[in-house]
């Protein structure tokens, strides 16, 4: 089967365009999935699993034959992959084949001023509009804003919204400390969806926690909850959201 039939098995039909996560559990909350042709947020501290979710998505964007481009400042392409080995979605036949592409964006040693990060994020953008990927995923943005000012940033984010609008499906991950109140709300705005990651105490431990702001397009959906925690070796585990404090 091409990758191409397989899209449109994820699919269901061209009424129901959606990515799935390929974890039941987690696109009950999302109306069965992300839209596919939208800017998605993920947002969140650190520590409140931004990379988790966006690990589980790359998995369902590709068990839907779906091709996707990852650039990423938490990793390089070896410890991406192990990291997903570590969560039981191994994905090195789709990395071997091309269907996953990795771009590590942090350099050691390298310092990002003004001139260089507005370069960068042109250089992306550019590379972007030129990749054939499905899905872009970039993880996570507040690296490439350390030295930038809003006026560059949101223009970063409304060509990633003219790439939606011609096709693709793009999710970004931040920090919600790295912005101010007033670019976040600007940001939340320009975004189709947006999935908000904190921690809740359950017991004596600390579980991560995902809601769901919105999703354009998607009804009874605001508000919805879904937490978990991550085993080494086994991947996501749902905890019951009678059981955590959020």
């Amino acid at each position: 089967m091409s990758r191409k039939n397989g899209l449109g098995d994820l699919l269901g039909g061209d009424d129901k365009k959606i990515l799935s996560t390929g974890y039941p559990d987690i696109d009950k909350k999302l109306a069965d999935g992300l839209p596919l042709e939208s800017l998605t947020l993920i947002e969140g501290e650190n520590d409140t699993g931004k990379s988790v979710i966006t690990q589980q998505i790359i998995w369902g964007g590709l068990k839907g034959s779906m091709n996707v481009d990852l650039y990423t400042s938490e990793n390089t392409a070896k410890s991406f992959l192990s990291q997903m080995e570590s969560m039981s979605l191994d994905i090195s036949d789709f990395f071997a084949w091309g269907h996953l592409r990795i771009f590590p964006m942090h350099t050691i040693g390298f310092e990002w001023g003004p001139e260089e990060m507005q370069g960068m994020l042109r250089r992306i953008i550019r590379h972007m509009r030129e990749s054939k990927a499905d899905v872009i995923i970039i993880d996570s943005l507040t690296l490439l804003t350390e030295s930038t000012d809003q006026s560059d940033l949101l223009a970063f984010l409304t060509n990633c919204k003219t790439m939606v609008d011609t096709g693709k499906t793009i999710l970004i991950t931040l920090h919600t400390y790295a912005f101010q109140e007033d670019t976040l709300v600007r940001i939340r705005s320009i975004c189709d969806a947006h999935l908000m990651m904190k921690r809740a105490l359950v017991g004596q431990k600390y579980v991560m926690v995902m809601e769901v702001v919105k999703i354009r397009g998607a009804r009874r959906t605001t508000g919805n909850i879904v937490s978990f925690e991550v085993h080494p070796g086994f991947g996501m585990k749902i905890i019951p959201i009678s059981m955590a404090r959020v």
